[in-house]
């Protein structure tokens, strides 16, 4: 059950931070990530504006967006970013490295979460993979490769994976937290 301060919009005390983001450079069919974002925290507040005013720059609007339940500090419904109200859903079966958005024209774009206390080389290394169209290895197996550490949540369901990654059909192996315009803005 929501508490009215999770219904309320959350409006951002402070100016929205850079986003340290790394995009593909074109949108690739066969693509499984769109990118990769290296948050500085597990703040929803303060990380989220920045990050869907680049996307929003880049894709158009963004109507909404998807993250895991478990992995950020707080939770609410909506957020205020500039002058839209972007809607928030919480979700135990999204991987903590993954975040879903979706613009108004209903594309959806899955950009890899590189967890905040990831040394630069590998949060670097992980979004370079998620933002290659080339790229067929899932959120969670690009940051298993890599040396980040796992995030607070990762499951070993291999039955967690999502459909738009590939759903049940992929190969059973553990379950492993991920690490995506080549718009580079990594600090």
């Amino acid at each position: 059950m929501l508490t009215a301060a999770q219904r309320a919009t959350m409006i951002p005390s402070s100016p929205p931070s850079q986003p340290r983001l790394v995009l593909a450079p074109v949108r690739a069919s066969r693509a499984i990530l769109d990118g990769g974002w290296w948050p500085r925290s597990w703040d929803p507040v303060a990380e989220l504006p920045g990050l869907l005013l680049a996307l929003s720059d880049r894709y158009g609007r963004i109507r909404n967006v998807i993250l895991n339940n478990g992995a950020w500090d707080s939770r609410f419904r909506r957020l205020a970013v500039g002058t839209d109200v972007v809607r928030v859903g919480w979700f135990d079966s999204l991987d903590t490295a993954l975040l879903i958005a979706t613009t108004d024209r209903g594309d959806q774009l899955d950009l890899l979460v590189v967890p905040p206390d990831s040394t630069a080389a590998a949060a670097e290394q992980a979004m370079t993979t998620a933002a290659d169209p080339t790229n067929t290895r899932h959120a969670p197996d690009i940051l298993t490769a890599g040396t980040a550490p796992p995030s607070p949540t990762t499951g070993t369901d291999p039955d967690a994976v999502w459909d738009n990654e590939g759903g049940n059909t992929a190969t059973r192996r553990p379950h492993h937290r991920p690490t995506n315009v080549q718009s580079r803005q990594v600090e």
